[in-house]
């Protein structure tokens, strides 16, 4: 069985800007503190293909490549090659203006875990307000950086 997480978070930076952050594959870190780098990995460096290698402050990594792209408004990354204990994972982050110097960006994923009916279980009970929680921390990290330019580093700062 599928879960669902999504969050959508008011900032305070234009939609273009926000997207230009979005954009930039290889940069997470900057406002994800969890994310301690994400070099590109293959040959695309931007758009439908484009793969990063993330690894976390606590060493551990994620493969993540963008399946679908469209520029300026949204895009949805499958992530593989990790240590925990999923199926599978798809990401989705997307812009939508609000006015002339706002946004609401949404960060969502779609996870299945493993182990049949107590995996199902699990997902529900113990996963879902963990992952609920990661698309909060990203989405704050990101008004930050986007407000102020500032990386986040491996602590999340009050979102001004």
């Amino acid at each position: 069985m599928a879960h669902h997480v999504e969050t959508t978070y008011r900032v305070h930076a234009t939609k273009e800007h926000v997207w230009g952050i979005l954009r930039d594959f290889s940069s997470i870190e900057r406002f994800s503190s969890k994310v301690k780098s994400s070099p590109l990995v293959g040959e695309s460096r931007e758009g439908l293909g484009t793969k990063r290698l993330c690894t976390f402050y606590d060493k551990s990594t994620v493969l993540e490549e963008i399946i679908e792209y469209q520029e300026g408004e949204n895009l949805r990354i499958e992530l593989s090659e990790y240590s925990m204990p999923l199926k599978s994972l798809v990401a989705h982050m997307s812009v939508k203006r609000v006015d002339d110097q706002s946004c609401d960006a949404t960060f969502g994923m779609e996870y299945v875990v493993k182990f049949g009916p107590l995996g199902c279980l699990m997902g529900k009970i113990l996963m879902k307000p963990m992952m609920k929680g990661v698309t909060k921390d990203v989405l704050r990290g990101l008004a930050f950086h986007a407000v102020t330019g500032q990386n986040v580093g491996d602590t999340l700062p009050a979102t001004p």
